[in-house]
């Protein structure tokens, strides 16, 4: 929906359209699905952890039960993005999605600092790996991670809270993978080192994906340009459209981890100002799926004493 608004005293148009790209609708059944099977294998841990005497287990347990406190909040986080505007937020619960993903991926880099802590403790001094019951706990958890990951999978581009949940989910699949094979090795050549070595090689995989992520999230929350827009083509295109002789004070960012926003003034030298909204509405919509879009069109000898005019200027 367009709005339009032109006071030829000022010289002034503004446009303002509104458009959201919402994740999957799948997703808030991924989020059920998965936030289900991983307390129950948070549950299974526990009991046979405490069946084997196993504090491996045990602690792994505990780790997942952060894995789980992770997918309820990137749950939460979508569900109350599809939430409306109240007069006290007038962008909605959007930017909450953005909080997810950061949280995300700063409890993964965390658990990865934590794995490689007990590997290199376990250079110094090696531990045999856990018996059968701990392998099959294990394989277990790569049914389980494994299958939640593939539920986010589709959404893992279009969403970065989706992204998040994604890695989470498909590195402790990774983990559970490296304790089975590991295991069997052990089992096959009595090499307890490959325990350690195998633990810092799938920490490198997890924070080589990880790292992506922590930074995309980190510069959506502080307004940066979202991944995948360029922004001179952006500028490009503004530019390039009838009767715009100059484009400036312009911003792109996330309201979301799925909307972006864009203001922008342009200059226009001749046409309807009219049009130049509708037309910069659909061009920035089409080719850059930017949603929210705020124009202010300017006549040349307005924009001359534009206080917002010089490139720093906020």
């Amino acid at each position: 929906m367009t709005h339009d608004h032109h006071d030829p005293a000022h010289g002034h148009d503004h446009a303002h359209a509104h458009g959201h790209h919402h994740a999957p609708s799948s997703v808030g059944a991924a989020f059920a699905i998965g936030t289900a099977l991983n307390a129950a294998f948070v549950a299974a841990q526990v009991f046979y952890g405490i069946l084997a005497h196993s504090m491996a287990l045990l602690a792994d347990a505990t780790h997942n039960f952060g894995d789980v406190l992770g997918l309820l909040a990137a749950w939460g986080a979508a569900a109350l993005a599809a939430r409306g505007p109240s007069s006290a937020r007038t962008y909605g619960w959007g930017r909450t999605t953005i909080l997810a993903s950061l949280a995300n991926a700063v409890v993964l880099l965390i658990s990865c600092g934590a794995i490689a802590l007990e590997a290199i403790r376990r250079f110094a001094s090696p531990a045999p790996v856990g018996g059968v019951t701990v392998m099959g706990v294990a394989a277990l958890g790569i049914v389980i991670n494994g299958a939640t990951a593939l539920m986010f999978m589709r959404g893992r581009h279009d969403d970065l809270n989706v992204r998040g949940a994604f890695l989470h989910m498909a590195a402790d699949a990774g983990v559970s993978v490296g304790v089975v094979v590991t295991g069997l090795l052990i089992t096959l050549t009595g090499w307890n080192w490959l325990d350690p070595v195998s633990s810092l090689a799938i920490v490198a995989v997890i924070v080589a994906g990880t790292w992506g992520l922590l930074r995309a999230s980190a510069n959506l929350a502080m307004d940066a340009v979202p991944e995948g827009i360029d922004l001179a083509a952006v500028e490009a295109t503004l530019r390039a459209l009838p009767g715009v002789a100059d484009v400036h004070d312009l911003h792109v960012w996330g309201l979301s981890t799925t909307t972006t926003a864009l203001t922008a003034h342009l200059v226009q030298a001749s046409g309807d100002p009219t049009a130049l909204l509708r037309e910069a509405e659909h061009a920035v919509r089409a080719r850059f799926r930017i949603g929210h879009a705020t124009f202010q069109v300017e006549t040349p000898e307005l924009a001359q004493t534009c206080a917002l005019a010089p490139a720093n200027v906020i």
